[in-house]
């Protein structure tokens, strides 16, 4: 296929977070696409350990303002952006006072509040969704990494299945190691039927509680292809990948990957 705009929904991207391999990856891959010649969007949750000052973050009134509904209640979508330099790759912030607090001390909301990640992973995936409808940018791959991005293939196939915005877009969902321990809370299927979707198609996560395995298998259910992006995956979510039949981009290591990520969108 064609590549020529890829959007990244991304968990973490260094410098705004720590480097460790998952907000490398959230850094390097997208700026060595978009080096490349392809449009790039990127996109993070603004944790409230985010500096705003120092990484001259700033509202985008025109995005922001449109309310997401989650379990009955709505919560105010705001959109910020900033600019890595030198390669002036643009990074969109998803913002909520709710779920994304504003003077977290240390350590990020998903581990610090855990039991609000089920909604927090909806809130994020639908914030950028909504978001690159409103900039009207039609991205022709759609890459996922980290599992708070894990419904954004569910959403996309289904809620936004006729969207002009995403319904020619292929999805890759990166694999990686990098899970949470416990459970998700025991109402998430319930409040993702809220929003339009049945038992069947949720099927991966009832059952039993909603573990980081049943959330990275559900992405892999909507998703076109899938990339093992780290080392010390799961066997049995590779072993879920393969069965599933979908192209497979297999760990192409640490260093000189992006031209394998790049020939992987083309093969779509």
């Amino acid at each position: 296929m064609d590549v020529n705009r890829v959007l990244y929904i991304s968990q973490e991207i260094t410098p705004y977070l720590a480097p460790n391999a998952l907000s490398t990856f959230g850094r390097m891959l997208p700026q060595g696409i978009q080096e490349s010649g392809i449009e790039v969007r990127t996109f993070m949750p603004r944790y409230g350990c985010i500096n705003e000052r120092r990484n001259q973050l700033h509202e985008v009134i025109r995005l922001s303002g449109l309310n997401i509904e989650i379990d009955d209640a709505d919560h105010p979508l705001i959109i910020k952006v900033a600019t890595l330099q030198p390669s002036r790759m643009q990074i969109y912030f998803i913002d909520n006072d709710d779920y994304f607090l504003r003077h977290a001390a240390s350590g990020l909301e998903t581990e610090t509040s855990f039991e609000d990640n089920d909604e927090r992973s909806i809130f994020y995936v639908r914030g950028v969704l909504e978001t690159v409808k409103k900039l009207r940018w039609i991205p022709s791959v759609i890459h996922c990494t980290g599992w708070i991005t894990a419904l954004s293939s569910l959403y996309l196939r289904k809620m936004y299945a006729d969207d002009p915005t995403f319904n020619q877009a292929k999805i890759v969902y990166s694999l990686y190691d990098h899970p949470f321990e416990g459970t998700f809370d025991e109402r998430m299927v319930e409040k993702l039927k809220m929003d339009g979707f049945t038992e069947e198609e949720l099927k991966s996560l009832t059952g039993a509680p909603v573990d980081f395995n049943a959330l990275n298998r559900i992405a892999i259910d909507y998703s076109d292809a899938v990339a093992i992006s780290s080392e010390n995956v799961s066997q049995e979510l590779i072993d879920y990948a393969k069965a599933s039949g979908k192209p497979l981009l297999e760990y192409p290591g640490e260093e000189n990957y992006v031209e394998a990520y790049k020939a992987f969108y083309t093969s779509l």
